[in-house]
């Protein structure tokens, strides 16, 4: 599988990972302070074959994703669940942990924002609150897990309502998500 996008990732070792599993090239972050260097590395990326940030889901990888989401419009995301990258010693996280079947498949569902055209359907805060998503004792493991079922990533609740909006989730996916989530919580 190769890739056309430059996979922008946080370390030597997830390029590693990465290279393991697909034909693509990486820059690498090399942590969560993104220098003004990398920044313009990345933009230049974009202008030219467009980029694909696959950070870590975990604050830092957040962070940077953020920062560059912010610097550089239009960037695709590809997300992996937490558990999907956690080490098999269990001591560590990263996407050079993740298997190479489960980094094409985030590379196949990558996701691009649309911040010029938002969809008409939105859904609203009071969605996420009745969908216990927000303001709910079990709120963090519900969006953990419909951020994987949607493959927008683990958020905190504003965030969640950013990237529904962002990916143009509409009301029929988040229902559906909502609705599977509701079920494997009944069958649990």
């Amino acid at each position: 599988m190769q890739i056309q996008e430059i996979i922008v990732v946080e370390g030597k070792d997830d390029t590693t990972a990465i290279k393991r599993a697909v034909q693509a090239d990486t820059i690498e972050t090399n942590g969560s302070a993104i220098s003004e260097e990398t920044l313009k590395r990345i933009q230049h990326a974009q202008d030219k074959r467009g980029v694909i940030v696959f950070t870590d889901p975990d604050f830092p990888g957040r962070r940077i994703r953020a920062i560059i989401e912010q610097h550089v419009e239009g960037v695709k995301h590809a997300f992996l669940p937490k558990a999907k990258t956690i080490a098999k010693n269990g001591k560590g996280l990263g996407i050079e942990h993740a298997a190479d079947e489960d980094i094409r498949s985030a590379l196949c569902l990558v996701y691009t924002p649309n911040n010029e055209n938002p969809i008409v359907d939105d859904i609203t805060l009071e969605d996420l609150m009745t969908a216990c998503l927000i303001g709910h004792p079990r709120a963090k493991a519900r969006r953990d897990r419909l951020g994987e079922i949607l493959n927008i990533g683990a958020t905190n609740g504003k965030q969640l309502h950013k990237r529904l909006k962002m990916f143009q989730i509409t009301e029929q996916q988040f229902g559906a998500a909502v609705a599977q989530l509701d079920q494997e919580e009944n069958n649990a």
